[in-house]
């Protein structure tokens, strides 16, 4: 909103002091995540007292871990704080006329919308199961398939390449004439992504279906078959691993904000044509409010990492843990990085493993010896160590430092291509 005022005050009394700051990516970055870091760090305490008030306390199952009576009654539903502190400063601060923008207030809104209710079934109706798997799934896949269709589809997503590169295969179809005549780049629509430790090497979805379709053409325009279940894919693995490694103070929150400071920076080389070009990555036109975005985020994660750390003041619960998964993938999809989230976002995946591989070992030691065996004393991977009598700030401290290792490499590997 003010992005727009702004834009039309630069361009309608230019000589006005400070008119045009709002069209430096930078500028508008920066100030979005101060408002973020406000509204969390104002109304966050104000939020909670509300929420006592109305009684809004975690039940805690006893799982025989240190410190759990203690979180006994402590609030819950606080991802609401981190999704108002997303929303009110990227609403302010971004394009609302660029797709990048519409599709995260949507994913924000969406995955909000499914966490509040399990959420509300959990505290107001003592459900303790909260919403039906099944309908978190759903919720989840439908809005894969919304996000991969208008990535897919848009026009306004698009990819840009030399213009006899892009003439001479299977996106010319596609091609969007450059605004400048002499220029010798283009922008297409494609389902092309970034493959890490690879220099000038650019995965194509469409490559799958070569042993059906031979005519490139044809392939791009069938390429939907793979990609929109690809994108379906990681973002229901993403969110709910996301909900997974929220289990202790602190943890979700601290991990979440190192990965949102990374997409950003992310999100910023691959928007600027000099970086991106630089770094052998995908140009992306109008991915620069991604950087916004991201700046949002990571404001509202440290803002509400003020309340959330050891001893926790108020919990996220699942409106806050499957909104920032949800948001992670959204973006990583967007910056076409999404190969990237396995180093990325090696804490949601551990910990996600780490369920995996307990209920599978204890079926199947439970069929073939008769009773169920555990590799892990408990899973999460944060309640093994836990059980191992280690202090739950230390677990957060020591999976943070690992976080920022993870980061700092995912960030190297556009240089090892």
């Amino acid at each position: 909103m003010l992005y727009h005022l702004f834009e039309y005050i630069g361009e309608n009394c230019p000589d006005i002091p400070g008119a045009n700051l709002f069209t430096y990516l930078s500028f508008r970055a920066g100030v979005a995540m101060i408002i973020s870091l406000t509204i969390s760090l104002l109304f966050g305490g104000r939020i909670i007292k509300f929420l006592k008030a109305l009684q809004i306390g975690e039940t805690v199952r006893d799982l025989g871990l240190a410190g759990q009576k203690e979180k006994e009654g402590t609030p819950t539903m606080g991802g609401v704080i981190i999704i108002m502190a997303i929303l009110i400063p990227f609403l302010l601060m971004s394009d609302l006329l660029n797709m990048y923008s519409l599709v995260m207030i949507l994913v924000t809104t969406w995955m909000g919308i499914i966490g509040f209710t399990d959420d509300y079934i959990k505290v107001f109706k003592k459900n303790k199961d909260g919403l039906a798997g099944k309908f978190k799934i759903l919720g989840q896949v439908v809005l894969g398939l919304i996000v991969g269709i208008v990535m897919f589809n848009s026009d306004d997503i698009r990819v840009r390449m030399d213009y006899e590169v892009a003439e001479n295969c299977e996106y010319a179809e596609t091609i969007q004439q450059p605004e400048n005549e002499n220029s010798d780049k283009t922008d297409v629509k494609a389902t092309l992504t970034n493959m890490p430790f690879f220099k000038d090497y650019e995965l194509d979805y469409s490559i799958f279906l070569k042993p059906f379709v031979e005519d490139p053409v044809k392939r791009q325009k069938w390429a939907w078959i793979i990609f929109i279940p690809m994108v379906i894919l990681i973002v229901t693995a993403v969110s709910n691993a996301a909900n997974l490694t929220d289990g202790i103070d602190g943890l979700a929150t601290g991990v979440s904000s190192i990965i949102g400071a990374t997409l950003g920076i992310l999100a910023y080389v691959s928007s600027n044509a000099i970086t991106a070009d630089y770094l052998h990555i995908m140009h992306l036109p109008g991915a620069g409010e991604l950087v916004i975005f991201s700046a949002c985020f990571l404001g509202a994660c440290i803002g509400f990492f003020w309340y959330n750390s050891f001893p926790a003041q108020i919990f996220m619960g699942d409106t806050g843990s499957l909104t920032i998964g949800g948001i992670i993938a959204a973006v990583a999809l967007l910056i076409r990085m999404e190969w990237l989230i396995p180093i990325l976002c090696g804490i949601f995946v551990a910990e996600n493993l780490s369920v995996m591989i307990q209920v599978s070992y204890f079926k199947y030691t439970r069929k073939k010896y008769g009773e169920g065996r555990r590799i892990f004393k408990m899973s999460p991977l944060h309640h093994h160590y836990q059980k191992l009598g280690m202090h739950e700030s230390k677990i957060v401290s020591r999976f943070l430092i690992i976080g920022v290792l993870l980061a700092v490499l995912t960030l190297i590997s556009l240089k090892l291509r």
